[in-house]
């Protein structure tokens, strides 16, 4: 590369010159902090650079090497001042560097070789593209969201960025380029909060508590894992050398909400009644941060109280709940700088949430509360830590290593469920008939708890950086299911004849119905273990040209409440390599690519879900006709138990973990993802720049649970269950290998051939079929051009042209609204996917963003935040399909000879593949704020007025995709209506500061 020559002038003194050009080290940072590194110009030895956090006085100093090089890695995010050091003697000074989160900043230093000490008060100017990074990653800092129209929590943050969306309305969660909303991973401060139960949601702190966020949508280092969608990772606020204590209010007043629409069918029932829901949410927190030894010792306090009282009415208008949560948070940060190589941080916080909800009849026609039903709580949240040191172990190596965890507590509950059993009388209607006083299925009670360590190195050899490290963590479920009421029984009223036989005892004359009691029961503990190694090579071939090249070995280990491995997945390989090529070498522009490999660990909603302690016991009465009750004012009736009928049957399950041999493929793979990225920066001037961004991503393989209904060794005979498993692949279960009716070695089945069962007409064994693989592709186009603040306006503009297609979304299914990750209805039979590829639930062509705000004047601005997406695609399931009478969901739909009357063979299907009923309307949120600022002699005084769906669009979100009831009988509501955008509502925060 041809050097710039700095001349020792007023300009190039000034700005600190050649700061445009590449430093010969790769710019990677940790998860938590940042990372500063460049070049000086100079022929003097000796020479060193020195970094002071303006903040809190931390001093670190590296030497400048032969060829002027230098590196700062694992540096807190803040503001700096640099200094040149000359034999000791302070050659020049450059103000004001700021060092964000998981970037690096590149400034090159010119000419230090100088007598005078040159001062440079006002900072530099650096590009904001880093020219050294593989990574499509997108950071916001908390004084940028303050300018903007943005709802505060960290899911909003990342929605903001190109090719994120908001995933299925009734699941919640949001997709990263064609991902599912289970796929993605969540940080703070170093510390994984993601929800490991169904990889959907995540423990989080309040907006202002938050100092940056950073935003990984693809090509991410090799540190990061665990994810085929994207990134969320944040750090908090820290002490400073200076005292600072404030106040925040933020409200969301119920008048400032717009009412809902309630939604009729075409015969006038009701659909969704919502025009009655409402809520008022109130937070004022408190925080106290300084120092508690100047320059050695910080902390950062917060405490905010919460009020939140929510109205909502049940779907049919007959019913509304009361709602009321006022769980306080609590979050402390300390930094204790040893030294000037060695920090150590300690971050605390609780997010619980338990909400009450009081239950009342609801008379549609007056909008007035009746009598009262029952009250329900939900609790959930928990408490998180992490501690982390990191430790300038030599000038060329650095380490950090962290310890913490967190607990979520999970769990739905009433006064009914507690007091109330639930009866049935299935005499009538099948599936109906709750004559007690609740319906509710079930109660559950979760703890999820992780702990978690890592340990990070950096080490400088030359041209080369190289990043290592390895990070395990345990998660642990402890999860209690089991039936409403005090004996936890579900009674079911059935029909029945003297002399049948049921339960091995013979029905008396006179009797006509008997009782079935059921305890169904599913407790127990359960582990997850997973744990990383990885090592990394960043190498600057050139000045202008950078090449990464990483491995992460990886390990997921899932165990049954026994603590025994069922799942267990070693050895999984995930390459990554990556380069970053500067042309000019005045750091303006840049073109970048990666090619890379990520696992996804399997949920514990697996382990609780099949390899729990299972206790299902059932005992049989006469019945003896109703007695009658009163609960919360209201008349129910119970069941008079007769003689017992047989003896109590836990054939079902004991209470004990069965044999998960012929449950599980003994040879499972993990699912994982493919990632190609190609990309292109330029800056257009000082504030003006643009990127545009090719991606393709391909899912590799899926985790699923099939119906094994026959196998080659016993044909029909060798039926064996549901197995977790990979579609399309080998599986090897225990099972029936001489057909002499019991299980007693393993058998393998090439499921892409075999494993379902065929019969003819005349019910006749015929043979068997297999499943197609699971497939999905994302290809993608995003442009970006952004103008930076400063001081007096920003905007930023992205547009992403995408793809994702194929016949499997991922863990969940968005489209039948399944959220038990990994088990979901896409492979129970091989039908489900004949013929299936198409778009996906998360598939948007087009997408729109617009940022932007504008300082009116010295005390206010204004804000505005425009997202426009195309619809979803529709698709229309059916039950059966060409070849089986009960395929539980396919893309087919009989429309001729489809009843009884007629064989299988004789019945007429029609395909309609995936998307074939077109898609939902176009998504139009819009957000406006306006912004007043005050100093107050040594305070500030701040408040902004936020709404949210300016415009109160109701798009339709989501419809009905079930398209048939049952063989030949469509579904009335199919492609009405389910899901709408939210109505407009209005925040308003104040927040005084010192």
């Amino acid at each position: 590369m041809q050097k710039k020559k700095c001349r020792k002038n007023i300009l190039t003194v000034a700005l600190g010159a050649c700061i445009m050009s590449l430093a010969p080290n790769m710019l990677l940072a940790a998860a938590t902090d940042g990372a500063l590194t460049g070049r000086v110009t100079t022929t003097a030895s000796g020479t060193s650079v020195v970094a002071k956090n303006l903040e809190t006085g931390l001093e670190r100093s590296v030497t400048v090497d032969a060829k002027g090089n230098y590196r700062f890695p694992f540096l807190p995010v803040g503001t700096y001042r640099i200094e040149v050091r000359s034999n000791g003697q302070v050659v020049q000074t450059i103000d004001q560097v700021r060092v964000s989160l998981g970037n690096a900043t590149t400034l090159n230093i010119g000419n230090s070789n100088v007598l005078d000490t040159v001062v440079v008060k006002g900072g530099v100017i650096i590009s904001p593209i880093d020219v050294s990074s593989v990574e499509s990653a997108t950071n916001f800092t908390a004084k940028e969201i303050e300018r903007l129209p943005v709802p505060r929590d960290a899911s909003a943050v990342a929605l903001l960025t190109p090719g994120v969306n908001k995933g299925d309305p009734d699941l919640g969660g949001i997709s990263f380029g064609g991902s599912s909303i289970a796929e993605n991973s969540v940080y703070i401060n170093g510390l994984n909060v993601t929800d490991f139960y169904n990889r959907v949601g995540f423990s989080s702190v309040p907006f202002s508590f938050f100092k940056e966020f950073q935003i990984k949508t693809g090509g991410y280092s090799v540190e990061f894992g665990r994810t085929t969608g994207g990134v969320i990772n944040a750090v908090t606020k820290s002490g400073t050398n200076e005292l600072h204590y404030g106040a925040e209010v933020v409200w969301q007043p119920s008048f400032m909400q717009t009412s809902a629409t309630d939604r009729y069918d075409a015969d006038g029932n009701p659909v969704r009644i919502s025009s009655y829901d409402q809520s008022d949410s109130l937070n004022i927190n408190g925080y106290l941060s300084g120092a508690i030894i100047q320059d050695k010792l910080f902390f950062n306090l917060m405490y905010e109280a919460r009020n939140i009282d929510s109205d909502a009415t049940t779907n049919s208008g007959n019913g509304i709940g009361f709602g009321d949560s006022s769980n306080g948070f609590w979050g402390a940060k300390f930094d204790w700088q040893l030294n000037d190589s060695n920090l150590i941080e300690l971050l605390a916080f609780s997010d619980k949430n338990d909400t009450t909800t009081k239950d009342y009849e609801f008379d549609l026609d007056t909008g007035d509360s009746g009598e009262y039903l029952d009250t329900r709580y939900s609790k959930r949240g928990g408490n998180n830590y992490a501690l982390t040191w990191t430790s300038y172990l030599t000038e060329s190596l650095s380490m950090k290593v962290l310890y913490g965890g967190n607990n979520r507590q999970s769990s739905n509950t009433a006064d009914s469920v507690i007091d109330c059993n639930r009866i049935r009388d299935r005499r009538t209607s099948i599936g109906q008939g709750d004559v007690g006083c609740t319906s509710s299925g079930s109660v559950f009670s979760r703890q999820d708890d992780r702990e978690m360590a890592r340990l990070d190195f950096e080490w400088v050899l030359n041209d080369h950086l190289l990043r290592f490290g390895l990070d395990r963590e345990i998660n642990t479920s402890k999860q209690e299911q089991y039936y409403p009421g005090t004996d936890r029984l579900l009674y079911e009223i059935r029909t029945t004849t003297p002399g049948a036989i049921v339960n091995g005892a013979s029905i008396p004359a006179g009797y006509t119905a008997y009782v079935r009691t059921r305890r169904n029961e599913v407790n127990g503990e359960f582990e997850t273990d997973n744990s990383a190694l990885y090592i990394e090579d960043n190498w600057s071939v050139t000045d202008n040209l950078v090449l990464n090249a990483g491995l992460r070995l990886e390990a997921f280990d899932n165990k049954n409440s026994d603590g025994n491995s069922y799942i267990k997945m070693d050895n999984m390989l995930a390459p990554r390599f990556g380069f970053s090529w500067n042309p000019d070498g005045e750091s303006k522009s840049k073109f970048f690519g990666n090619i890379g490999r990520y696992f996804l660990p399997v949920a514990n909603v697996i382990n609780i879900k099949q390899a729990g302690g299972f206790l299902d016991q059932r005992t049989f009465y006469l019945f003896n006709g109703f007695e009658s009750f009163e609960y919360n004012g209201n008349s129910f009736q119970r069941p008079i138990l007769g003689a017992q009928l047989g003896a109590v049957d836990n054939s079902q399950g004991d209470g004990t973990v069965g044999d998960l041999r012929s449950e599980v493929d003994a040879n499972m793979d993990s699912v994982y993802q493919d990632e190609l990225i190609l990309g292109f920066q330029s800056q257009l001037n000082a504030s003006w720049s643009w990127g545009v961004r090719g991606i393709y991503r391909k899912l590799n393989n899926a985790i699923d649970d099939m119906e094994i209904t026959a196998t080659t060794q016993c044909g029909e005979d060798g039926y064996i269950g549901f197995v977790m498993a990979n579609p399309g692949e080998v599986l090897s279960v225990y099972g029936d290998t001489d057909c002499d009716g019991e299980a007693d070695g393993y058998i393998d089945i090439d499921t892409s051939k075999e494993g379902w069962a065929l019969y003819n007409d005349d019910g006749d064994y015929i043979g068997q079929r297999g499943w197609v693989k699971p497939k999905r592709t994302y290809k993608a186009l995003e442009f970006v051009i952004d103008r930076a603040w400063d001081n007096k306006w920003e905007f930023n503009a992205a547009y992403t042209l995408s793809y994702s297609e194929g016949n499997a979304e991922g863990p969940v299914n968005s489209d039948t609204d399944f959220a038990d990750s990994g088990r979901t209805e896409a492979f129970d039979t091989p039908y489900v996917n004949i013929n299936a590829d198409g778009p996906l639930p998360n598939d948007r062509r087009h997408q729109f963003k617009f940022l932007g705000s504008y300082a009116l004047n010295d005390n206010w601005s204004v804000g505005a935040s425009l997202a426009v997406a195309s619809g979803r695609p529709i698709s229309g399931l059916g039950v059966a399909a060409p070849g089986e009478e009960y395929a539980f969901l396919s893309f087919y739909t009989c429309v001729q000879n489809c009843t009884s009357d007629y064989l299988q063979s004789e019945r007429v299907y029609e395909l309609k593949k995936r998307g074939a009923y077109g898609r939902t309307p176009w998504i139009t949120d819009l957000g406006a704020s306006i912004s007043y600022e005050q100093d107050l002699g040594n305070g500030k005084l701040r408040a902004k007025l936020a709404v949210f769906n300016l415009l109160n669009s109701e798009h339709v979100t989501q419809v009905d995709e079930i398209r048939e009831d049952d063989i030949g009988s469509l579904n009335g509501n199919f492609q009405n209506p389910t899901g709408w955008q939210s109505p407009r509502y209005g925040e308003l925060t104040v927040s005084l500061d010192f």
